[in-house]
């Protein structure tokens, strides 16, 4: 998986742009929802097509923005639609069709295949997962099972039986710490600026910023200081970070913000657009919209601002020792 995407030909932006989907043309659009129809069919399974969802004679629903991110982002372009439509819609299926993990796997396996999920609020019913822990406004931790060909987000009652929720998510976060850095790169420029990408196809890998203290080590050598790090998560492939050491943190936030609000656009599993502080455990948002929706904004509070004069008056001082 690459750190930046490169998109494919598609209708240029001043075609009518589909309703639901912006990142589709209205012609795309409806070329994407035929295929979905398409393929669903030769499963044997009649659907309606709505604007984001299918729904069968039974009811059930499927969800089709994911979907369309998927195609969306595949530098092959539409005609690699039909190949990704299907081999979802199948696994969507598959799944849909065998007995539940929940019923099939022991007790113990279901402990060793879980794993804490960062998500965003949208799609996420706070009636089904009461449980979910809130790490930042529309940032919230969840425990998911992980399974060959889906993953399962566990919701109050799928969890109940398992035991005890704290050693849950106990385990689920030494499972978390377990997994390989599947890829990593820096992004850099001429003045200084630098931030690290962890990215790879584990949809864990984001979620990983609940271990970032081991991933830092990972990838870098290094240990965290008390001052931590800024953090983003743009979608559940990236999760970036730059270890705070001095006033180098300045330039690489507003890099980061922009980074993360435009690998949240369009992509399947967005998590957030925003950059965070990371210090011990805990996330406090830095990056904001506009008021008006059109651009970025840095919005510190008291304890980051602190840090900042903290961290210029030690620049100044060994600047001044230096001289």
């Amino acid at each position: 998986m690459g750190l930046f995407r490169r998109g494919p030909k598609r209708d240029g932006r001043d075609a009518p742009r589909d309703p639901e989907f912006s990142f589709f043309s209205e012609a795309e659009g409806a070329r994407f929802r035929a295929q979905v129809r398409e393929a669903f069919a030769e499963k044997g399974l009649e659907v309606s097509v709505y604007a984001d969802v299918v729904s069968d004679s039974e009811g059930r629903q499927f969800g089709l923005a994911n979907l369309a991110a998927v195609c969306h982002n595949d530098e092959r372009g539409p005609r690699a639609w039909p190949e990704v439509v299907r081999q979802h819609v199948g696994m969507v299926l598959r799944t849909m069709d065998a007995p539940s993990a929940l019923d099939t796997l022991p007790t113990e396996q279901i402990r060793a295949q879980l794993y804490p999920r960062v998500v965003g609020a949208d799609g996420l019913n706070p009636e089904n997962f009461a449980y979910a822990r809130s790490l930042a406004p529309g940032l919230y931790e969840i425990l998911a099972l992980d399974l060959p060909e889906s993953v399962m987000m566990l919701t109050d009652e799928a969890l109940e039986p398992l035991g005890d929720l704290r050693y849950l998510r106990d385990q689920a976060l030494y499972n978390l710490r377990g997994l390989p850095v599947e890829g990593h790169e820096t992004v850099k420029d001429s003045e200084g600026m630098r931030f690290e990408v962890v990215l790879g196809d584990s949809f864990y890998t984001a979620s990983r910023v609940l271990a970032l203290d081991a991933v830092v080590r990972q990838v870098t050598g290094d240990e965290l200081t008390a001052d931590g790090a800024l953090v983003a998560m743009p979608f559940r492939h990236q999760l970036a970070f730059h270890a705070i050491h001095d006033t180098g943190m300045i330039s690489a936030l507003s890099a980061m913000a922009s980074f993360a609000a435009a690998g949240y656009t369009d992509t399947p599993g967005a998590i957030s657009p925003y950059v965070y502080w990371w210090r011990d455990g805990t996330l406090t948002q830095l990056s904001d919209r506009d008021e008006d929706g059109d651009g970025l904004r840095i919005v510190v509070g008291d304890d980051f601002q602190e840090l900042l004069e903290r961290l210029v008056a030690q620049e100044n001082n060994d600047r001044g020792d230096d001289a």
